[in-house]
C-alpha cells in the first residue's frame, strides 16, 4: 500500500468499531444464516465458495483474504479457488455447486432479471426450498458485509502463507 492509500485508510471510519452494537447485531444474524446453511444441508466449503464468489464481484480484499483462509481450513482445493471466478467455464463444480453459485450471483446483481430468472430456475432443478433459501441468505449476508468492509478500508495485512489446511 502505498502513502496515499494509507492516509486514505486512515481517515476512514471503521463502521463497524464507531457503531459496536450494530455490528455486533449483524454478526448474530451472521451466525443464524450459518445454522440455517447447515441446517438445510449446505456443505461448509459451498457455503466459503458462496462468500468468495460473491467478495470477488463485489471487490472485497478483507472478505476475499477471510474467506479463502476459510475456504481452505473447510478443506477446498487450490486449484478451484483458483477457478473460481470461471466456474460456468469449468467442469470442476457439481450441478448443485453451480446452481448455488449462480443463484449467489444473481443475488448479488438483482438489476439482471434474465439472469436472475435464469439462476432461479437452475437451482429449482437442483436444489431444495432450503437450499435455495439458504443460498439467498449466505449472500445477502457477505454482500453486507462486503460494504461494511470496502466502506471502512478494512486492512489486509500480509501474513505467512499455508500450503495446506489446518489439521
Amino acid at each position: 500500500m502505498d502513502d496515499v492509500a494509507r492516509e486514505n485508510a486512515r481517515q476512514r471510519v471503521f463502521i463497524d468499531k464507531q457503531s459496536p452494537g450494530a455490528y455486533r447485531s449483524f454478526r448474530e444474524s451472521a451466525a443464524v444464516v450459518r445454522s440455517v446453511a447447515a441446517d438445510a444441508g449446505l456443505e461448509r466449503i459451498l457455503v466459503e465458495l458462496i462468500n468468495l464468489r460473491v467478495s470477488q464481484i463485489n471487490g472485497c480484499a478483507y472478505c476475499l483474504s477471510t474467506h479463502t483462509t476459510a475456504a481452505l481450513e473447510a478443506g477446498e482445493d487450490v486449484r478451484r479457488l483458483g477457478v473460481l471466478p470461471a466456474w460456468r467455464d469449468t467442469e470442476l463444480f457439481s450441478p448443485s455447486e453451480r446452481a448455488a453459485l449462480a443463484l449467489a450471483e444473481a443475488t448479488t446483481s438483482p438489476s439482471d432479471a434474465t439472469a436472475q430468472e435464469a439462476a432461479y430456475a437452475s437451482a429449482r432443478a437442483v436444489l431444495t426450498d432450503d437450499e435455495i433459501s439458504a443460498v439467498i441468505w449466505v449472500a445477502i449476508t457477505i454482500n453486507a458485509f462486503n460494504r461494511v468492509s470496502i466502506l471502512s478500508k478494512h486492512p489486509v495485512r500480509p501474513r505467512p502463507v499455508r500450503s495446506h489446511p489446518a489439521p
